[in-house]
């Protein structure tokens, strides 16, 4: 049996795949934040969960729905850390992104309360956003 912080990274990105938002939303503690690191026009906090889920419809929106991300590992640290490996892929504006991303979970009280995205090529990836 997965330990329960994988499970719930597990679940979140089953929802976030197949835009099942209210999943995403029940996932999240209220005062949720997620890091978007880099340096183009979505790098930035965002904060509570209306916030972080507007920022995920906006990568599918301006990808004109082609950003995908697909899990590739999830290891647990402790009780309240986890680090997720995915591929993301997108289309935009004549622009191809496909690397390696890392997204390192913090939990509280059995919700993910924050979550901080790297990139395995930092300037393609602030590229292709700007």
């Amino acid at each position: 049996m997965a330990h329960p912080n994988e499970e719930l990274v597990r679940r979140g990105y089953k929802a976030f795949g197949e835009g099942d938002m209210a999943t995403l939303r029940s996932l999240y503690a209220p005062d949720a934040i997620h890091v978007a690191s880099g340096d183009n026009p979505f790098a930035r906090e965002y904060k509570g969960i209306d916030e972080i889920l507007g920022y995920y419809g906006k990568l599918a929106e301006l990808t004109d729905d082609t950003f995908t991300v697909e899990l590739e590992s999830v290891s647990v640290e402790g009780d309240n850390k986890a680090v997720a490996t995915h591929r993301s892929t997108a289309q935009r504006a004549g622009k191809t992104l496909d690397q390696d991303e890392f997204l390192t979970y913090t939990f509280s009280g059995g919700k993910i309360s924050r979550i901080v995205e790297s990139q395995s090529d930092p300037a393609a990836y602030d590229e292709f956003w700007s």
